[in-house]
């Protein structure tokens, strides 16, 4: 495991866009974001491609790569903040230098589908990354609880998970530590096998959905794929965040059809939560480190290991 260093105010923090282009009204979006994070006292690169949108409907997966490379490799730049999310950034996966990445290792974040990218580099260069906030949300989003919760991780390094009026909820009791793992449900779908795939044994898996791209049924059909696959075999504890489907269908409610719970087969500890995922309360969530379940407690999870240095 590999620990990027605390964010300091002063520090550089580089902008990379993986996923979707940052075109048309977004670019003033990202704009008004980085005048918040320079009026707290950080200084903001954006990368070469940053406004490529090559494709038509993205920037090349080589252009991406570029950026990426190219950020941690800078020794100036302290912090990559993913732009914002979209649907392919696995594409720089085989275009990446993991030599690079692990030889200059820092904080990267971002989520939605940039934990597709995020949970490979960990995978591939035991560097510990981040479900967090996106660059651009910071200025969209209504309230500042994810960039509380932001500064409140990679500045302070505070170790706690949302504030004290969060809530976990018990779906299935029991108690596990393991190493975190996970994000969006689709991105997690297509992680698990293949030439990139990441590892589930003994870990802590947090799943997510966003409800106006994936239905019900969709859900299903990604977690059936991931118990097809062993997946649910091999962790130690389920993490749900958000979901909220105009039919009023759960994602917990899917995973328990899923899982056909109660079931002998799956006795790790289940819980739910309202701080992660495509709403406004997005705590930050190292991949990586460990944590522990505890349903007996009153909040349910907890990290137990340092995420930044």
């Amino acid at each position: 495991m590999i620990i990027p260093n605390k964010l300091k105010i002063g520090d550089t923090i580089g902008v990379v866009a993986p996923s979707e282009p940052v075109v048309g009204e977004k670019i003033e979006e990202l704009q008004e974001a980085r005048r918040i994070i320079e009026q707290l006292g950080f200084k903001v690169k954006y990368s070469k491609n940053l406004f490529s949108n090559t494709n038509g409907y993205s920037s090349t997966a080589k252009e991406k790569a570029e950026d990426i490379n190219s950020m941690f490799a800078d020794e100036n730049i302290n912090m990559i903040w993913c732009a914002k999310a979209g649907s392919n950034s696995n594409s720089v996966f085989e275009y990446l230098d993991y030599d690079i990445i692990k030889e200059n290792p820092k904080i990267i974040c971002g989520y939605s589908d940039i934990n597709s990218l995020t949970n490979i580099i960990t995978e591939k260069t035991g560097l510990v990354t981040f479900s967090s906030t996106n660059f651009k949300t910071v200025a969209t989003d209504e309230t500042d609880y994810s960039l509380k919760e932001v500064l409140k991780r990679f500045v302070d390094g505070n170790l706690d998970l949302g504030l004290k009026e969060d809530k976990d909820i018990t779906i299935q009791e029991g108690i596990a530590t393991g190493e975190l793992i996970g994000g969006n449900l689709s991105i997690m779908k297509g992680l698990t096998a293949g030439n990139y795939n990441v590892k589930f044994t003994d870990k802590i898996l947090f799943l997510e959905e966003f409800a106006l791209e994936s239905y019900p049924a969709l859900c299903s059909n990604d977690l059936y794929y991931m118990k097809q696959n062993g997946v649910f075999d091999e962790i130690k504890g389920l993490w749900i965040g958000n979901y909220e489907h105009e039919s009023g269908i759960s994602l917990e409610k899917i995973i328990s059809d899923v899982l056909e719970l109660p079931n002998e087969k799956y006795k790790f500890p289940i819980i739910k939560s309202n701080y992660f995922g495509h709403i406004e309360r997005k705590t930050v969530i190292p991949i990586g480190t460990k944590a522990e379940i505890n349903t007996n407690e009153e909040r349910k999870i907890k990290l137990i290991e340092n995420c930044v240095k």
